[in-house]
């Protein structure tokens, strides 16, 4: 690549000037022997980053943190967070730096960030390393989901180091670069509110505001709006997990962000069988965030939001209780209202489809038939499109209770469901458990040739291609109970 290509990198640095107390300058770990795994080509035009250039030595060392762009100012980002409950007044990116920003071609700010580049100041007990695996898992996961349409942090790039790193056994070392609107998280306000720093709390709501919700700076109380908008933006992320049967399994206060977007895919998996106690973090031994509780750990997450907000909403924080307990009130309506606008689509009765007590109903007896027994969650809302288009026979079959089932398709069909409609929302490819662990013990090993064909298929989850059949079925019988890891 020319020098041009290269002067066309460049990484502002605004979190570090505007939020210093917030930022610790630091460089990455050297990768010894650094090699591209996977490149997100259309992310990175997105960006306005040349993919050519990112492929090239110097492109795939700026993707591990080893060339840093002149101006730019990697540092790690300092937070505090409960995690499973417990307060920690410092967390911080223990194994993470923030390259910088860019502007993509629509104008956007958005953060560039890595994951596994080495122990920074917050690492703790930590090496600050990451391995393929778990690398592997965020890019395809995040992937997916933002193909479902369901906000999250993009996925640019998986970089082997050439490093092996010490887990369960010795296991090949990488870093994620990833992309987000930014990387403020609740944490991060509970950090600012225990410095007990006003002037710092008071930068980084404004900071917020500026960069993910500029409208709540005209309100009559910015602050106050701006705690209403995270509310508003966390309802409806929470209720586009629980439509698609996404387990995040790890909702600690640092792993929300302000923007309203998925982050962090570290023990996170898809619902198999339709189960709300469903539990995939080997570390979530109390089932604290199980499937049915993610909605209630949100708004309990929130909650902490508002109370290191509570100096900004008013200075007397005694009179800043009622409107922020007003606002945060808000939070199971607005759920609620987009889960169930959310489950009328996926039975194809939006638009106007019977009556609004009707396809309520219908909503409640459906989800009582996948209660009853082991249905397979994506599959049945995507057979109930055949359904709709007169072929009951592959959702028939799913079911236990065929009476209950008959009785209740023949309540649901009266109302007309939209075929066209329910394909469009439900899809016919997820990252189901068993494909994700295939790919990623293949990739483990240096075949990517899996993980490029699950890519493939849940990038375009919502079309239905010949020779994709296995990405649509359940998991053998002998896959058995799955769990995953945080890989730290």
């Amino acid at each position: 690549m020319t020098a041009a290509a290269e002067s066309t990198v460049t990484l502002d640095g605004r979190f570090a000037r505007e939020l210093a107390e917030l930022a610790v300058p630091w460089q990455a770990e050297e990768a010894p022997s650094p090699e591209l795994l996977v490149l997100n080509q259309r992310l990175a035009e997105d960006l306005g980053l040349d993919p050519h250039y990112l492929r090239s030595p110097e492109g795939v060392r700026l993707l591990v943190g080893n060339h840093v762009p002149a101006g730019a100012t990697p540092v790690a980002q300092a937070y505090a967070g409960h995690q499973f409950g417990g307060y920690s007044p410092l967390l911080g990116d223990g194994r993470a730096l923030l390259l910088g920003e860019v502007t993509d071609r629509t104008g956007r700010l958005l953060d560039v960030h890595l994951k596994g580049s080495g122990r920074t100041p917050f690492a703790r007990a930590g090496d600050g390393r990451a391995v393929v695996g778990p690398m592997l898992r965020e890019y395809l996961v995040s992937e997916a989901m933002h193909a479902l349409g369901i906000p999250t942090t993009r996925s640019l790039a998986v970089v082997a180091t050439g490093r092996q790193v010490r887990r369960e056994g010795m296991l090949p070392g990488a870093v994620l670069a990833r992309v987000a609107s930014s990387h403020l998280r609740v944490g991060s306000f509970q950090y600012a509110r225990a410095t007990e720093n006003m002037d710092l709390l008071k930068r980084l709501a404004d900071h917020a505001i500026s960069r993910h919700y500029p409208h709540a700076a005209e309100a009559p109380n910015p602050y106050l709006a701006l705690f209403s908008s995270v509310v508003s933006a966390q309802a409806g992320l929470v209720a586009r997990w629980m439509l698609v049967g996404f387990v995040h399994g790890v909702m600690n206060t640092d792993n929300m962000t302000i923007s309203g977007e998925t982050i962090d895919y570290g023990p996170c998996a898809f619902l198999d069988a339709f189960n709300p106690a469903a539990v995939y973090s080997s570390i979530d031994v109390s089932g604290r965030y199980a499937y049915a509780n993610q909605p209630v750990l949100a708004e309990w997450n929130l909650a902490r939001l508002a109370e290191a907000m509570l100096p900004l909403i008013d200075e007397d924080q005694e009179k800043a209780v009622a409107p922020a307990v007003e606002v945060l009130g808000g939070f199971r309506g607005q759920y609620s209202e987009a889960w169930t606008g959310g489950m009328k689509t996926k039975l194809g009765l939006a638009g106007g489809n019977g009556s609004d007590d009707a396809a309520s109903g219908v909503v409640d007896d459906a989800v009582a038939i996948l209660k009853d027994g082991p249905v397979d969650y994506t599959l049945f809302f995507r057979n109930l499109g055949r359904a709709a288009r007169g072929d009951l026979r592959p959702v028939r079959g799913m079911v236990l209770d065929l009476a209950a089932f008959d009785a209740w398709a023949e309540r649901w069909l009266a109302l007309q469901p939209d075929a066209g409609l329910m394909d469009s929302v439900n899809p016919a490819y997820i990252p189901r458990n068993h494909l994700v662990e295939e790919a990623l013990a293949a990739g483990t090993e240096g075949d990517l040739a899996p993980l490029h064909r699950l890519l493939e298929a849940v990038t375009d989850p919502f079309t239905e291609r010949t020779g994709l059949e296995r990405y649509t079925e359940g998991a053998p019988e002998d896959f058995g109970a799955y769990m995953t890891f945080c890989g730290t």
